[in-house]
């Protein structure tokens, strides 16, 4: 265990027909049927996709330390848990519009969409934070949303659909990098740009952070760029409350006073991983890192 590979592809499941297949459904029936479905879907699923299977149920038992049965029954709530959000984006694709947003740290999200200056947004693997860019919109500041590059044609086309009605413009991350330019572009220009912080594709800037019990890295990138455009990082998340109603947490990440820039990057990135951390103790099902997340150190424990 101790030399196994920590990634994640971070692509949508299905074929393209399959995928435009559920769309259709979701405009003739409630996502609900959906979510009845995945009861018996999920079993196998969890059968056959083994790898991301034992990663969740380690999660439970060493991060979270569950016993065997409760991790068991935890591990099977996130993979549901994953696979309605998954299927609520499809409902929103189809024309659904029956999910609420409680947004009780508007305030803090209002002060950085009227700023004139731009705007770090922090998001990661917790919850659900693309629904986030369908439901709601905002004409004063645009957002520009870093995304995966490689993620299928039928979810690509969706959602440049779906975000582009929003004022939000998205930035793949593509190799040959010229998502760098539109970064600066929209800093410089004021904007809003919203990152995933909790996975590195492959990078090796990060930092180690103490994080639920055990080690594990952090990119760096997003601190980079605060410090370098002088603008402020606040952290999203957007969690699965019921059936129909999601909340979104925004939460500032504060510079540390003094010090060369390595340093306050560091702190900053720690600074993330902590309220990360204390999100994820709330919302402990809504973990989608179906890889080995942990250092080896930690992995390697019984």
């Amino acid at each position: 265990m101790a030399g196994e590979k920590r990634e994640w592809k971070g692509v949508t499941g299905g074929s393209t027909f399959g995928q435009k297949a559920v769309k259709i459904l979701f405009s003739i029936v409630n996502v609900r049927v959906g979510y009845f479905i995945l009861v018996f879907v999920v079993p196998f699923y969890m059968l056959f996709a083994r790898k991301g299977y034992l990663s969740i149920y380690r999660y439970f038992r060493r991060q979270h330390g569950y016993p065997v049965m409760k991790s068991f029954f935890k591990t099977y709530r996130n993979h549901f848990m994953f696979g309605q959000m998954i299927l609520d984006r499809f409902a929103v694709y189809a024309g659904q519009r029956n999910f609420e947003i409680d947004n009780p740290d508007n305030d803090l999200f209002l002060r950085m969409v009227y700023a004139k200056h731009g705007c770090i947004l922090t998001t990661s693997h917790v919850g659900n934070p693309e629904l986030c860019g369908y439901l709601l919109s905002q004409n004063t500041k645009r957002i520009n949303s870093m995304i995966f590059g490689g993620e299928a044609r039928e979810v690509q086309k969706n959602r440049l659909t779906m975000l582009g009605n929003n004022n939000v413009r998205v930035i793949p991350v593509l190799d040959d990098m010229s998502h760098i330019f539109l970064i600066n572009e929209a800093l410089t220009n004021g904007e809003m740009l919203s990152m995933p912080c909790d996975r590195s594709f492959g990078s090796n800037k990060t930092v180690e952070c103490d994080f639920l019990n055990g080690k594990a890295d952090f990119p760096i990138g997003a601190f980079v760029l605060a410090l370098q455009f002088n603008v402020p990082v606040i952290a999203m998340f957007v969690l699965k409350i019921t059936a129909s109603l999601y909340r979104i947490h925004v939460i500032s990440v504060p510079v540390p006073a003094g010090g060369d820039k390595r340093r306050q990057i560091n702190e900053m990135t720690r600074s993330f991983a902590g309220i990360l951390e204390g999100i994820v103790r709330k919302y402990p099902e809504q973990w989608f890192n179906f890889y080995n997340f942990w250092k080896n150190e930690n992995v390697s424990r019984s």
